[in-house]
Protein backbone atom coordinates (compact mmCIF):
# COMPACT_ATOMS: atom_id res chain seq x y z
CA UNK A 1 0.00 0.00 0.00
CA UNK A 2 1.19 3.72 -1.13
CA UNK A 3 1.12 5.96 2.08
CA UNK A 4 1.26 9.21 2.12
CA UNK A 5 4.07 11.42 5.00
CA UNK A 6 3.23 14.49 6.64
CA UNK A 7 5.52 16.46 8.32
CA UNK A 8 5.96 19.14 10.27
CA UNK A 9 9.40 21.28 12.20
CA UNK A 10 9.86 23.15 15.17
CA UNK A 11 13.07 25.06 15.01
CA UNK A 12 14.81 26.32 18.18
CA UNK A 13 17.37 29.17 17.15
CA UNK A 14 19.44 30.83 19.20
CA UNK A 15 19.15 34.83 18.66
CA UNK A 16 22.55 36.92 18.03
CA UNK A 17 22.63 38.59 21.46
CA UNK A 18 25.37 39.37 23.52
CA UNK A 19 23.37 38.99 26.73
CA UNK A 20 20.92 36.37 27.56
CA UNK A 21 17.18 36.95 27.16
CA UNK A 22 16.19 38.07 30.95
CA UNK A 23 19.59 39.04 32.70
CA UNK A 24 23.00 40.41 31.75
CA UNK A 25 25.35 37.30 31.73
CA UNK A 26 27.09 36.80 28.84
CA UNK A 27 26.07 33.86 25.67
CA UNK A 28 29.48 33.53 24.55
CA UNK A 29 30.07 29.87 23.75
CA UNK A 30 32.64 27.48 25.11
CA UNK A 31 33.76 29.22 28.61
CA UNK A 32 34.36 27.15 32.21
CA UNK A 33 30.67 25.47 33.25
CA UNK A 34 28.86 27.33 35.37
CA UNK A 35 30.98 30.85 34.87
CA UNK A 36 28.63 32.90 33.26
CA UNK A 37 25.55 32.41 35.64
CA UNK A 38 23.53 34.88 38.04
CA UNK A 39 20.84 34.97 40.49
CA UNK A 40 18.36 34.99 37.60
CA UNK A 41 19.11 32.45 35.12
CA UNK A 42 20.24 30.27 38.35
CA UNK A 43 16.49 30.80 39.90
CA UNK A 44 17.51 31.79 42.75
CA UNK A 45 14.66 33.32 44.79
CA UNK A 46 13.73 36.95 44.84
CA UNK A 47 15.80 37.89 41.35
CA UNK A 48 13.35 39.16 38.72
CA UNK A 49 14.12 39.00 34.93
CA UNK A 50 13.82 41.92 32.43
CA UNK A 51 13.61 41.00 28.84
CA UNK A 52 16.51 41.66 26.35
CA UNK A 53 14.85 44.66 23.70
CA UNK A 54 17.37 43.07 21.36
CA UNK A 55 16.37 39.47 21.58
CA UNK A 56 12.74 40.97 21.21
CA UNK A 57 14.11 43.17 17.85
CA UNK A 58 16.20 40.28 16.67
CA UNK A 59 12.83 37.74 17.06
CA UNK A 60 10.54 40.44 15.44
CA UNK A 61 12.47 40.27 12.59
CA UNK A 62 12.83 37.20 11.66
CA UNK A 63 9.22 37.04 12.24
CA UNK A 64 8.74 40.04 9.53
CA UNK A 65 11.17 38.17 7.18
CA UNK A 66 9.04 34.95 7.42
CA UNK A 67 6.37 36.67 6.31
CA UNK A 68 4.41 36.67 9.71
CA UNK A 69 2.20 38.93 11.33
CA UNK A 70 3.70 40.27 14.78
CA UNK A 71 1.27 41.58 17.32
CA UNK A 72 1.38 44.43 19.20
CA UNK A 73 0.36 42.61 22.55
CA UNK A 74 2.41 38.76 23.34
CA UNK A 75 2.20 37.22 26.74
CA UNK A 76 5.68 35.42 28.66
CA UNK A 77 4.32 32.16 29.86
CA UNK A 78 5.66 29.60 32.70
CA UNK A 79 6.25 26.10 31.37
CA UNK A 80 6.44 23.97 33.79
CA UNK A 81 8.18 20.83 34.14
CA UNK A 82 10.93 19.30 35.93
CA UNK A 83 14.70 18.66 34.58
CA UNK A 84 17.98 18.89 36.35
CA UNK A 85 19.21 21.72 33.43
CA UNK A 86 16.33 23.62 34.70
CA UNK A 87 17.33 25.60 37.68
CA UNK A 88 14.08 27.46 38.21
CA UNK A 89 11.36 24.51 37.52
CA UNK A 90 9.85 26.33 34.49
CA UNK A 91 11.01 27.92 31.46
CA UNK A 92 9.86 31.11 30.31
CA UNK A 93 8.52 31.02 26.96
CA UNK A 94 5.29 31.83 25.11
CA UNK A 95 2.05 30.33 24.82
CA UNK A 96 -1.74 31.06 23.77
CA UNK A 97 -0.34 34.71 22.60
CA UNK A 98 2.94 34.06 21.03
CA UNK A 99 4.96 37.33 19.24
CA UNK A 100 4.14 36.26 15.97
CA UNK A 101 1.73 33.98 13.64
CA UNK A 102 0.66 33.20 10.35
CA UNK A 103 3.97 33.07 8.05
CA UNK A 104 5.39 31.23 5.16
CA UNK A 105 8.77 30.18 3.62
CA UNK A 106 8.50 29.51 -0.54
CA UNK A 107 11.04 26.16 -0.85
CA UNK A 108 12.10 24.44 -4.03
CA UNK A 109 10.33 20.38 -3.16
CA UNK A 110 12.50 18.21 -4.84
CA UNK A 111 9.14 16.24 -5.66
CA UNK A 112 6.81 18.84 -6.35
CA UNK A 113 8.87 21.73 -7.93
CA UNK A 114 7.93 26.00 -5.79
CA UNK A 115 5.47 25.41 -2.81
CA UNK A 116 4.97 27.35 0.74
CA UNK A 117 5.33 25.53 3.95
CA UNK A 118 2.89 27.84 6.33
CA UNK A 119 4.35 29.16 9.29
CA UNK A 120 2.11 28.89 12.33
CA UNK A 121 3.57 30.90 15.22
CA UNK A 122 7.30 32.28 16.12
CA UNK A 123 7.36 32.81 19.98
CA UNK A 124 10.12 33.94 21.88
CA UNK A 125 11.80 31.64 24.94
CA UNK A 126 14.36 31.12 26.99
CA UNK A 127 16.87 28.06 27.01
CA UNK A 128 17.67 25.45 29.53
CA UNK A 129 20.83 24.27 30.50
CA UNK A 130 22.93 21.54 28.98
CA UNK A 131 23.06 18.03 30.81
CA UNK A 132 26.71 16.27 29.78
CA UNK A 133 26.85 12.27 29.79
CA UNK A 134 30.38 11.49 29.24
CA UNK A 135 32.39 14.14 31.18
CA UNK A 136 32.44 12.24 34.36
CA UNK A 137 32.05 8.54 34.67
CA UNK A 138 28.78 6.91 35.62
CA UNK A 139 27.40 10.60 36.29
CA UNK A 140 25.67 13.63 34.68
CA UNK A 141 27.03 16.69 35.17
CA UNK A 142 24.89 19.88 34.48
CA UNK A 143 26.70 23.01 32.79
CA UNK A 144 24.16 26.03 33.14
CA UNK A 145 25.92 28.75 30.96
CA UNK A 146 23.28 28.29 27.96
CA UNK A 147 20.75 28.54 30.76
CA UNK A 148 18.46 31.75 29.81
CA UNK A 149 19.87 32.09 26.41
CA UNK A 150 17.73 33.86 24.18
CA UNK A 151 15.68 31.64 21.91
CA UNK A 152 13.03 32.17 18.64
CA UNK A 153 11.02 28.80 18.25
CA UNK A 154 9.75 28.41 14.78
CA UNK A 155 6.69 26.11 13.96
CA UNK A 156 5.83 24.92 10.64
CA UNK A 157 2.48 23.85 9.41
CA UNK A 158 2.45 20.07 8.82
CA UNK A 159 2.85 21.13 5.50
CA UNK A 160 5.94 18.78 4.37
CA UNK A 161 5.49 15.46 2.67
CA UNK A 162 8.78 13.78 2.86
CA UNK A 163 12.19 14.08 4.24
CA UNK A 164 13.56 15.44 1.49
CA UNK A 165 11.06 18.26 1.61
CA UNK A 166 11.87 18.91 5.04
CA UNK A 167 15.45 19.62 4.39
CA UNK A 168 14.51 22.02 1.53
CA UNK A 169 12.83 23.88 4.34
CA UNK A 170 14.99 24.13 7.10
CA UNK A 171 17.88 24.71 4.19
CA UNK A 172 15.81 27.48 3.10
CA UNK A 173 15.04 28.90 7.25
CA UNK A 174 18.67 28.68 7.52
CA UNK A 175 19.62 31.21 4.72
CA UNK A 176 16.99 33.81 5.81
CA UNK A 177 18.32 33.76 9.44
CA UNK A 178 21.71 34.10 8.38
CA UNK A 179 21.12 36.85 5.49
CA UNK A 180 18.95 38.76 8.27
CA UNK A 181 21.96 38.21 11.13
CA UNK A 182 19.05 36.62 13.49
CA UNK A 183 21.45 33.95 14.47
CA UNK A 184 24.69 32.08 13.23
CA UNK A 185 22.54 29.14 13.12
CA UNK A 186 25.74 26.80 14.03
CA UNK A 187 23.94 23.34 14.88
CA UNK A 188 27.04 21.97 16.19
CA UNK A 189 26.99 25.13 18.83
CA UNK A 190 23.59 23.78 19.30
CA UNK A 191 22.48 27.67 17.95
CA UNK A 192 20.00 25.77 15.79
CA UNK A 193 18.03 22.34 16.78
CA UNK A 194 15.28 20.77 14.76
CA UNK A 195 12.78 18.65 16.50
CA UNK A 196 10.65 16.56 13.56
CA UNK A 197 6.92 15.87 13.88
CA UNK A 198 5.79 12.64 11.42
CA UNK A 199 2.82 10.76 10.84
CA UNK A 200 1.62 8.64 8.15
CA UNK A 201 -1.81 8.73 6.28
CA UNK A 202 -3.29 6.92 3.37
CA UNK A 203 -3.46 9.13 0.30
CA UNK A 204 -6.41 11.11 0.36
CA UNK A 205 -7.34 10.94 4.30
CA UNK A 206 -7.32 14.66 5.57
CA UNK A 207 -6.96 13.55 8.94
CA UNK A 208 -4.08 13.60 10.28
CA UNK A 209 -1.89 10.39 11.73
CA UNK A 210 -0.99 9.67 15.31
CA UNK A 211 2.23 11.25 15.26
CA UNK A 212 5.63 10.55 16.64
CA UNK A 213 8.62 13.72 17.48
CA UNK A 214 12.04 13.06 16.46
CA UNK A 215 15.05 14.98 18.38
CA UNK A 216 18.76 14.62 18.39
CA UNK A 217 19.79 15.51 15.01
CA UNK A 218 22.85 17.66 14.76
CA UNK A 219 22.71 18.14 10.80
CA UNK A 220 20.26 18.95 8.26
CA UNK A 221 21.63 15.61 6.59
CA UNK A 222 20.46 13.52 9.70
CA UNK A 223 17.46 14.92 9.94
CA UNK A 224 16.74 13.78 6.51
CA UNK A 225 17.95 10.38 7.33
CA UNK A 226 15.71 9.78 10.44
CA UNK A 227 13.00 11.12 9.36
CA UNK A 228 13.44 8.13 6.28
CA UNK A 229 14.44 5.52 9.47
CA UNK A 230 10.96 6.65 11.48
CA UNK A 231 8.49 6.78 8.30
CA UNK A 232 9.65 3.27 6.87
CA UNK A 233 9.39 2.63 11.01
CA UNK A 234 5.63 3.70 11.17
CA UNK A 235 4.93 1.90 7.44
CA UNK A 236 6.06 -1.35 8.91
CA UNK A 237 4.30 -0.93 12.40
CA UNK A 238 1.22 -0.27 10.89
CA UNK A 239 1.48 -2.48 7.44
CA UNK A 240 1.71 -5.67 10.07
CA UNK A 241 -1.11 -4.98 12.04
CA UNK A 242 0.22 -2.49 14.48
CA UNK A 243 -0.68 1.18 15.74
CA UNK A 244 1.82 4.24 16.21
CA UNK A 245 2.10 5.42 19.31
CA UNK A 246 2.25 9.08 19.67
CA UNK A 247 6.64 9.25 21.85
CA UNK A 248 9.20 11.53 21.38
CA UNK A 249 12.07 9.17 19.25
CA UNK A 250 15.53 9.80 20.00
CA UNK A 251 17.86 9.30 16.49
CA UNK A 252 20.95 7.56 16.91
CA UNK A 253 23.53 9.31 13.77
CA UNK A 254 26.31 5.98 14.39
CA UNK A 255 23.30 3.50 13.77
CA UNK A 256 21.13 5.30 12.01
CA UNK A 257 18.35 3.89 14.15
CA UNK A 258 16.03 6.03 16.58
CA UNK A 259 14.34 4.36 19.59
CA UNK A 260 11.77 5.93 22.02
CA UNK A 261 12.59 8.17 24.89
CA UNK A 262 9.42 9.51 26.37
CA UNK A 263 5.59 9.67 25.43
CA UNK A 264 4.79 12.92 23.78
CA UNK A 265 3.35 15.72 26.08
CA UNK A 266 0.43 17.80 25.76
CA UNK A 267 0.43 21.14 26.03
CA UNK A 268 -2.09 20.62 29.03
CA UNK A 269 1.19 18.85 31.19
CA UNK A 270 3.19 21.62 31.38
CA UNK A 271 0.75 23.82 33.20
CA UNK A 272 1.36 26.95 31.21
CA UNK A 273 0.05 30.08 32.79
CA UNK A 274 1.55 33.63 32.24
CA UNK A 275 4.56 34.71 34.46
CA UNK A 276 3.62 37.27 37.01
CA UNK A 277 6.84 38.45 37.08
CA UNK A 278 6.65 39.55 33.67
CA UNK A 279 3.88 42.01 32.31
CA UNK A 280 2.42 41.69 28.87
CA UNK A 281 4.94 42.65 25.64
CA UNK A 282 3.52 45.58 24.04
CA UNK A 283 4.91 47.03 20.72
CA UNK A 284 3.66 49.74 18.60
CA UNK A 285 2.91 49.74 15.18
CA UNK A 286 5.95 52.12 14.55
CA UNK A 287 8.27 49.95 16.13
CA UNK A 288 7.20 47.04 14.11
CA UNK A 289 7.93 49.39 11.00
CA UNK A 290 11.49 50.28 12.34
CA UNK A 291 12.46 46.55 12.21
CA UNK A 292 10.83 46.15 9.07
CA UNK A 293 12.94 48.77 7.33
CA UNK A 294 16.15 47.11 9.20
CA UNK A 295 15.45 44.03 7.18
CA UNK A 296 17.66 43.32 4.24
CA UNK A 297 16.69 42.46 0.91
CA UNK A 298 15.64 38.83 1.44
CA UNK A 299 17.29 35.47 -0.53
CA UNK A 300 13.63 34.99 -2.54
CA UNK A 301 13.62 38.66 -3.57
CA UNK A 302 17.61 38.74 -4.76
CA UNK A 303 16.97 36.01 -6.98
CA UNK A 304 13.84 37.24 -8.62
CA UNK A 305 15.75 40.65 -9.23
CA UNK A 306 18.77 38.85 -10.84
CA UNK A 307 16.55 36.71 -13.05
Amino acid sequence: MTWETVIGLEVHVQLLTASKMFCGCSTRFGQTPNTQVCPVCLGLPGALPVPNAHAIELATRAALALGCKVHETSIFARKNYFYPDLPKGYQISQFDQPLATQGGIEIESPERGKLTIGVTRLHVEEDAGKSIHDRLPGKTAVDLNRAGTPLAEIVSEPDMRSPAEARAYLTTLKQILLYCEISDCNMEEGSLRVDANISIRKPGDTRLGTKTEVKNMNSFANVERALQVERDRQIALVESGGRVEQVTMLFNAGTGEVRPMRSKEESHDYRYFPDPDLPPLVLTHLWIERQHAALPELPEAKRDRFM
